[in-house]
């Protein structure tokens, strides 16, 4: 104890001379603050000034770090309006007598995922998402980003799953021309992930550059409507009566980070019913 009071005795000797400046200093300021209108006003504004700044820099890293629990946020409101829309019903209408019975069945339902990885420079692309079983993920389910079409779940564990999207040589998803509705297949030859190519679209039909490509809803996968691409580019081979389209894809797969998962509620029905009336007609 008396050796911390004789380092203590050493360091006010030591620096006497600042401890005793900065006390004028701060006694100085005080006459002037409580006898001086002007320097009074000078210094008060000076000092919201400073606090200021230091609440707005407070307030900027506290909205850093909350961005992503809003972002998440946003991606669930996003799922659930998405599955209020039209094209996520069916609709029938049956008619009895002279009554007719108005009924819309939810055909398709969205849960929102992240991206935790991804590849998007290879002949054989995948992605795994936050999200698996446990969450009601299912192999096959068709997975959207908010730009458009991404690709397939090939891969699912508890809380994980993995997808095979679109830029991938083994994948081939139905889609159609929006202006005519004429069908055709998106298939991935490789290269630069911003394009992709559509194949199997008659040659009758005239194609403009940068008409919208997207999904028919002819497989059980992906809803009707969703952005595929933009043509960029066209040719037609001599007697193959086809197209083959460069289009500029509608999800950058360099960025994605939120996606949706597609549940298809029909599709095991739809799928039972294709297979039993393929093995009846073989």
């Amino acid at each position: 104890m008396k050796r911390e009071n004789n380092n203590l005795g050493t360091f006010i000797a030591r620096y006497s001379h600042v401890i005793v400046f900065v006390l004028l200093e701060v006694v100085a300021i005080l006459l002037i603050v409580q006898n001086t209108i002007y320097q009074r006003s000078y210094i008060v504004r000076w000092g919201n000034a400073v606090a200021g700044f230091w609440y707005k820099g407070a307030s900027g890293i506290s909205g850093y770090f909350r961005l992503k629990a809003e972002n998440e946020h946003l991606a669930a409101e996003n799922a659930s309006l998405r599955a209020q829309l039209s094209s996520s019903y069916i609709f029938y209408v049956d008619s009895v007598f002279t009554v007719d019975d108005t009924v819309y069945k939810q055909r398709y339902s969205y849960t929102d995922a992240q991206v935790i990885k991804n590849s998007y420079n290879k002949a054989k692309n995948y992605m795994m998402i936050n999200k698996g079983y446990a969450q009601g993920v299912k192999m096959d389910m068709a997975v959207i980003s908010p730009q458009g079409i991404v690709g397939v779940v090939v891969g699912c564990t508890r809380n994980f799953a993995t997808v095979m999207p679109v830029l991938h040589a083994d994948s081939r998803n139905s889609v159609k021309l929006k202006r005519t509705n004429s069908t055709g297949s998106l298939i991935w030859e490789g290269g630069d992930f911003r394009y992709a190519t559509v194949v199997d679209i008659p040659n009758t039909y005239k194609l403009h550059k940068n008409d919208t490509i997207v999904t028919s809803g002819l497989a059980n996968d992906f809803p009707e409507g969703v952005a595929v691409g933009y043509i960029e580019e066209f040719e037609s081979y001599q007697g193959s009566g086809f197209y083959k389209i460069k289009i500029r894809l509608a999800t950058d797969f360099n960025t994605l980070n939120h996606v949706y998962i597609v549940d298809n509620r029909f599709k095991a029905e739809q799928d039972t019913l294709m297979n039993r009336t393929l093995r009846e007609n073989e």
